[in-house]
């Protein structure tokens, strides 16, 4: 049975081995399986950590989203992975979208120097969200000398730091104000919260560089003012990467369709109960949303 799905998969991508044009790319990075342990000959321990990068086309009227898959999340197996195709295909690449990995834009850089690279703002907000964690375990520690409790406003009510500001209800607010006045002596807390807020508040920004510049002084502000490690960490890294998150507020292109590509390919190795093959989870994967597609 394995032998007629492998020569089936084999010839469907056969047939379909020409990629369609495509001018939006995104790449995303998934883990093919848990975290190893084993002993080589030397009887040293040595750790297994499998991913593979997907490449998604972006344009949401081309049905057959995921263009390929790569073992790997370094820069090398995407310079490969692009190497392989032709030339005139690269060419009509004008915006890859990723999140912020030095190696992929590394690798873009240098294989597809005329395409434009955006950072998807999820990522964004999940660095923010993180810095806002970090300083809430940090206040408890130094407060308490031990971890959150439930006893804890901060701890009990962690979920409602995370929450985007605009849309917490009147009574949600209110009862940050609270947590924030009885649990956060320091301000520090709600100072992280402030960064975030200014930083969502940047990357809901409209495609206009004057509003652009506006709020980005103002989450830098925010962030100055703020002066603790996390915060200062976040608007480094923005910083860092503010030439593809300015291409992303000005182009509004996302890697949203790369990280639902993503859902489907857990979903699929929750259903096989894991592959100890990488070649084989590649092909079933392929297999699968090529069915799809044909439906």
């Amino acid at each position: 049975m394995n032998r007629a799905l492998v020569e089936h998969a084999d010839a469907l991508a056969s047939a379909g081995a020409e990629l369609v044009a495509v001018t939006r790319l995104g790449l995303d990075e998934t883990r093919t399986r848990s975290v190893r342990w084993s002993r080589d000959q030397t009887r040293a321990w040595q750790r297994s950590n499998p991913w593979m990068t997907s490449f998604v086309d972006l344009d949401p009227t081309h049905p057959c989203w995921l263009l390929g898959l790569a073992p790997g999340r370094s820069g090398a197996e995407v310079t490969a992975w692009l190497e392989s195709l032709p030339q005139s295909w690269r060419d009509q690449i004008s915006i890859v979208a990723i999140d912020p990995s030095a190696p992929f834009a590394a690798a873009i850089r240098r294989v597809l120097p005329n395409a434009v690279i955006v950072v998807d703002h999820f990522h964004l907000v999940r660095l923010a969200n993180q810095a806002v964690t970090e300083v809430r375990q940090r206040v408890t520690r130094d407060r308490h000398a031990r971890r959150g409790r439930k006893i804890d406003l901060a701890w009990a009510h962690r979920g409602l730091l995370l929450r985007a500001g605009n849309r917490l209800s009147p009574a949600a607010l209110a009862k940050l104000v609270i947590v924030l006045d009885r649990d956060d002596p320091t301000n520090e807390i709600g100072a992280a919260w402030g960064c975030k807020e200014r930083l969502r508040q940047l990357l809901a920004a409209p495609a206009d560089r004057a509003v652009i510049r506006t709020r980005l002084w103002a989450f830098y502000d925010t962030a100055a003012t703020a002066d603790m490690p996390e915060t200062s960490r976040l608007a480094a890294t923005i910083e860092t990467w503010w030439p593809e998150i300015e291409a992303f507020l000005m182009t509004k292109i996302t890697n949203a369709r790369t990280e639902g590509g993503n859902r489907v390919i857990k979903q699929i190795k929750r259903v096989a109960c894991g592959f100890r093959n990488q070649a084989s989870y590649e092909r079933r994967i392929l297999l699968h949303i090529a069915a799809k597609n044909t439906a």
